[in-house]
């Protein structure tokens, strides 16, 4: 048992290089973050299958992609006050405890049957709401917790975390869908979210034991309810980083519409649908977790947070290149999969560090005004953008043709804003737990 004690710490020490008090704080993150994504993974292959049933046809889901921007915008200022308002240590909980509720209240109406296509399409815009919300909540934090120089150490591994939590979200789809039931599910997911609660109580216990004087945990934001949009058209560095989310959001979205379109065409059953997504969730988790535990420190480390960023568009010049060239499904598949595996490996904890020079109220505020409104704005507008090439005759090869310079350019906004981090970070000057 010794030799087992040692070894195990002797793991942890490599996988999390930071000091006790840092440790501590990272471990209570990355079980916050597990059981946040876990619960989300749980949700996303029925959510994939119900809106699949629901709609139709891959034409439907442009208005899905509006609707969801137009509750974004309704919710944003609502959550900007809550933030105003209320400390951190409040409106956290606050939070997943509104979005627990949400998921009981969507188990009794498809359990009792009430209009189950209305509540299946209401169901993918909460669902596309509460992913956005909640993990934009989550990296918020971790900006706040921590410094730029503790980021390129943590952030991989804290994002593992989340990558654990969807790894289990599949294996519990695939393996408790037919006993339980798909919508038994939704209870699953709310447990889930109930544990992300406890873990952020967690950590703020222990940010409760750093020496200070007033710790910001108890402390309020401030600001008004829409100061995310001043704040975010006043600095040249977030337009930046609010334009690298939009064009995520280009590459995310030909990429799931090109799934959606041939999935619809060549898979018929709805089980083997379900199956399928939960497979790729299931690979992509499989290898964006061994990359964060053994390899993303040390690619922040060595490159920085621009050239890390740049890997996800790197991955989809090489991939729409591909879909041009063959557009048939298993390229499809294999865009999927590695886009989202560079996304949640190296470029998501890339892009986070990007916030960590940033002030409190643009961590809170500005931050979550681009990865909530500005990236379903852009769903939105790339959902649209798609369904009008289809609609001048454009086949998906074609569409793949001119998506390509679109991803080069959004490599060279990586490069750019790496620079800049790297200079703000320099200038930037944080009391850290030690």
């Amino acid at each position: 048992m010794t030799n087992l004690a040692t070894a195990l710490a002797g793991w942890l020490q490599r996988a999390v290089p930071a000091t006790p008090r840092e440790r501590g704080a990272a471990l209570w993150s990355f079980a916050y973050f597990f059981t946040l994504l876990a619960g989300y993974y749980v949700l996303r292959p029925l959510r994939d299958q119900m809106v699949t049933a629901s709609t139709g046809s891959v034409k439907n889901l442009p208005w899905l992609f509006t609707a969801t921007f137009v509750t974004l915008l309704a919710a944003q200022p609502l959550y900007g006050a809550l933030v105003a308002r209320l400390p951190r240590v409040r409106f956290i909980p606050i939070v997943y405890h509104f979005f627990a509720a949400n998921l009981i209240l969507f188990w009794l109406l498809l359990t009792l049957n009430v209009q189950p296509v209305i509540v299946a399409r209401v169901f993918f815009v909460w669902v596309s709401v509460f992913n956005l919300f909640a993990v934009a909540v989550f990296w918020s934090f971790m900006a706040d917790l921590f410094t730029p120089e503790q980021g390129k150490r943590l952030f991989g591994f804290i994002g593992a975390g989340g990558t654990a939590g969807a790894l289990l979200g599949p294996v519990i789809t695939m393996a408790l869908s037919r006993p339980l039931g798909p919508l038994n599910l939704l209870v699953v997911a709310a447990v889930f979210l109930e544990l992300a609660v406890l873990c952020v109580r967690r950590i703020e216990r222990v940010a409760d034991d750093r020496p200070a004087q007033a710790p910001p945990q108890r402390q309020r934001v401030g600001g008004s309810a829409f100061a995310g949009l001043s704040e975010l058209m006043r600095s040249p560095y977030l337009l930046g980083v609010a334009g690298w989310v939009s064009l995520l959001s280009f590459g995310a979205t030909i990429a799931y519409f090109a799934q959606a379109s041939i999935v619809a065409a060549t898979i018929h059953d709805a089980a083997a649908r379900t199956r399928l997504f939960a497979g790729i969730d299931l690979a992509v988790t499989l290898l964006s977790l061994a990359t964060q535990v053994f390899a993303t420190a040390s690619v922040l480390k060595r490159f920085g947070a621009g050239i890390a960023a740049a890997a996800l568009p790197a991955a989809y010049v090489v991939g729409f290149a591909a879909l041009a060239a063959a557009p048939v499904l298993a390229v499809v598949l294999t865009l999927q999969v590695v886009q989202r595996w560079m996304n949640f490996a190296i470029a998501n904890p890339a892009r986070q560090i990007f916030f960590t020079v940033v002030g409190r109220e643009e961590k809170y505020k500005a931050k979550n005004m681009i990865d909530v409104v500005v990236y379903r704005g852009s769903d939105a507008l790339y959902g649209w953008l798609y369904h009008s090439l289809q609609a001048l005759g454009l086949k998906l090869g074609a569409i793949a043709l001119c998506a390509l310079p679109v991803a080069a350019l959004w490599l060279a906004l990586s490069a750019a804003l790496g620079r800049t981090q790297e200079r703000l970070a320099a200038q930037t000057q944080k009391g850290v737990p030690q």
